[in-house]
């Protein structure tokens, strides 16, 4: 048994074709999307975060909104890039949608991704101290941002507060989510970063892309990166049994409107690339009739290893095809790899 979510991108743009014209579109479909995945017995809602561009960049609102709508299904980011956030405030923020949808939250944090603008957190107000760098910053914050959700004391208490103080000594940030500490991710592109996070106690999520140290294939690469996941997490003593997911792009072909869609990728293959300057391997794409694309998706190992399976769907093409894509996935796809 697997879990699977999808995970959006939340694109929009004026072109004519697209479904989504505006950041409202944008919101309001992926709420839309996240009830019906809930109605189809799909197991998770996540979206992107990324600044300065056409795509959702405020997770919190949102992800407190799907709460409202929803009852079971879990919602998360893939990921939040931490150059960009304030701990302290993203702790208040998280906390506070996770008590909405009632524990639900499944949140994917990281270093981020290239952005589209030359060092955006700037204008948010950080940067990196003198002989660290970003990814550095992004960690740091990660690190205080698990300890403050895990309750940790440290502010001193006005002696003369507005309101009485519930105990002595220092105070925690409020509100407290219990449980949520279990339930943070860390976006994960190489080996040694998916060991850290291991041994901070996060559950890892594995993208379409990776960094390329062997050269294999991607999906052998990603199932090699998973296993180094697991054994530091089994070295470093945790309690509980971590959490892994990995994303793809997976597009059963069942109408001539999926045949127009993605026809395109039924030969699709690993692609290699630079990402910030590094050699990076970009993972296929499976579109096929059903019976095709059991056949092809037994073949990919990381998959295999992985518990929680993200769709990435195109969100301008709508609520409905996307819902679409997701009940053929559950329905043609699923049952025959023994996913469901």
């Amino acid at each position: 048994m697997k879990k699977i979510g999808f995970l959006s991108f939340g694109h929009w743009s004026s072109s004519p074709h697209s479904r989504t014209q505006s950041a409202a579109d944008v919101l309001h479909q992926s709420i839309d999307l996240a009830v019906a995945a809930e109605e189809l017995g799909a197991d998770g809602a996540y979206f992107r975060v990324h600044h300065f561009a056409n795509q959702l960049g405020s997770p919190f609102p949102l992800l407190a909104a799907i709460g409202t709508r929803t009852s079971r299904i879990e919602i998360g980011t893939g990921v939040i890039d931490m150059r960009y956030e304030n701990p302290m405030y993203m702790a208040e923020d998280s906390a506070a949608a996770d008590l909405i949808s009632g524990g639900r939250l499944q949140l994917g944090v990281s270093r981020g991704s290239p952005e589209q603008v030359v060092d955006g957190f700037r204008y948010f107000g950080y940067d990196a101290p003198d002989g660290q760098s970003m990814a550095d910053v992004a960690r740091a914050n990660t690190e205080t941002y698990l300890k403050v959700i895990s309750g940790a004391r440290f502010a001193e208490p006005n002696p003369r507060p507005m309101f009485p103080n519930p105990r002595p000594g220092p105070l925690a940030i409020q509100p407290q989510s219990s449980g949520l500490r279990d339930r943070i991710w860390w976006g994960s592109a190489s080996n040694a970063t998916g060991e850290w996070a291991a041994r901070l106690g996060m559950n890892l999520m594995s993208s379409t892309l990776k960094t390329d140290e062997s050269g294999k294939p991607f999906h052998v690469q990603q199932a090699e990166q998973i296993e180094a996941f697991r054994t530091a997490w089994r070295e470093a003593g945790h309690e509980r049994e971590p959490r892994v997911s990995v994303s793809r792009s997976i597009f059963p072909i069942v109408t001539d409107e999926d045949r127009m869609y993605v026809g395109h990728d039924l030969d699709s293959e690993d692609s290699i690339g630079v990402i910030d300057d590094f050699r990076a391997v970009f993972g296929r794409s499976y579109a096929a009739e059903p019976d095709k694309l059991v056949e092809k998706l037994a073949g990919d190992s990381a998959i295999e290893a992985a518990d929680t399976l993200l769709l990435t769907v195109p969100n301008q093409l709508g609520v409905d095809y996307n819902a679409h894509i997701l009940e053929a996935i559950l329905t043609h796809v699923a049952p025959g790899l023994g996913w469901r």
